[in-house]
């Protein structure tokens, strides 16, 4: 039996063309109702990406904003690469408390309250205390409870 052809990028590396509800789940190959990707190689300026994960947060999709934030961590300086490391954590954080994984997501954010935590004032707009106590109050939510309305938090990076 042949393993099923997979999608593949221009160098080869196995891409998921699959769609994708709004929080990062995949459907089936041709399901209707997925929300629009972030592409793969996301190349926007700064500013303008930092303002698109922010919109992603706002409008409830974490996972995508993670996508736009690993984009950043790939891109920017090694200097840079936990605060947004740390911020992709956050949202995937999210992601996992919205999709009813509260282990997870108490572990993930943490774990991106650990990165970020080098960081003081608002490094390129993000309100990196703001980012922290929300963060830091949903993980201590679902510890202390593990039953926790996600959707009732709404994390602003500026």
């Amino acid at each position: 039996m042949t393993a099923p052809d997979r999608e593949r990028d221009h160098a080869g590396r196995p891409r998921n063309a699959r769609p994708r509800d709004a929080l990062g789940r995949p459907l089936p190959r041709h399901a209707d109702g997925g929300v629009e990707r972030v592409p793969d190689q996301l190349d926007l300026p700064l500013p303008a990406a930092v303002e698109l994960a922010e919109r992603y947060l706002n409008d409830g999709q974490p996972f995508h904003a993670h996508e736009v934030l690993e984009a950043l961590w790939k891109q920017r300086p090694a200097a840079e690469r936990d605060l947004w490391q740390g911020l992709a954590q956050v949202a995937v954080g999210l992601t996992h408390a919205m999709r009813g994984n509260q282990k997870g997501a108490a572990a993930l954010l943490r774990r991106g309250l650990d990165r970020i935590s080098g960081y003081a004032g608002d490094p390129h707009g993000v309100d990196i205390a703001g980012v922290s106590a929300t963060a830091a109050a949903l993980a201590d939510q679902i510890e202390a409870a593990h039953d926790v309305r996600p959707d009732a938090f709404r994390l602003r990076l500026r």
